[in-house]
């Protein structure tokens, strides 16, 4: 009877110490949303020509404006720190909206890109100034783009168009909100945003498990830890 406790014990034990830490560390098992009913990108075409749409997605979303020089840092850590993460599930995108007139730049840096890996799950889309406020409206977040329709912040937005981040209190019981992450704050990307877009893609697979039909075999998820 002690060796059955005992072999009970070795096989929960893991298990306890996988969701306990998974808890300390994230604090919750689903990530807040700030802002329901975001509004579909004003344009459904990116620069390769292929359509591309939020609804259906998880998106990483920012807004570069008309310096793209000045944003190479960003870009830099926004893929090594978190495309280069996510780049291997399936409904996972990076979505970058620029105002009209910047299509050489981009495409100067997108080959740019290409030295760092595949980024195929970059999408890059342009509007006019004034459409891209519009659509940056429909967020409500405290950070504003600034005159060149850009901003230094990216936003996590879920399949139903809603815009997760922080909301509440975190694991040392201080109250914290985050509705975007700073692109040149590499601690932030690493920590924080690694961390969400983490959580994010965990609920999905959860929700695609209660989901599923009994007796349907389980394959393993595209990129699933």
């Amino acid at each position: 009877m002690k060796r059955k406790i005992v072999l009970l014990g070795l096989l929960v034990l893991p298990l306890v110490l996988y969701v306990y830490f998974s808890l300390v560390k994230h604090n919750q098992l689903f990530l807040p949303v700030i802002t329901k009913n975001l509004k579909e990108l004003p344009v459904h075409t990116a620069l390769d020509g292929k359509p591309v749409a939020l609804k259906g997605k998880i998106s990483i979303v920012g807004f570069f404006g008309n310096t793209i020089n000045r944003r190479k840092e960003a870009i830099f850590n926004l893929n090594q720190k978190i495309n280069n993460k996510y780049k291997g599930f399936t409904d996972f995108q990076m979505v970058m909206l620029v105002p009209n007139g910047d299509q050489e730049a981009v495409k100067a840096l997108e080959e740019s890109l290409k030295h760092m890996g595949d980024i195929s799950t970059w999408r890059f889309v342009f509007a006019s100034p004034e459409a891209i406020q519009d659509f940056y409206a429909s967020f409500g977040t405290k950070e504003k783009l600034d005159g060149t329709a850009g901003s230094d912040y990216v936003f996590i937005v879920d399949k139903s168009l809603s815009l997760r981040g922080r909301r509440g209190q975190n694991k040392k019981g201080v109250k914290e909100y985050k509705d975007g992450y700073n692109t040149f704050v590499v601690s932030e990307l690493h920590n924080d945003m690694t961390d969400d877009v983490k959580i994010l893609l965990r609920e999905y697979r959860l929700a695609l498990r209660r989901n599923m039909p009994k007796g349907f075999k389980k394959e393993k998820l595209s990129n699933e830890e």
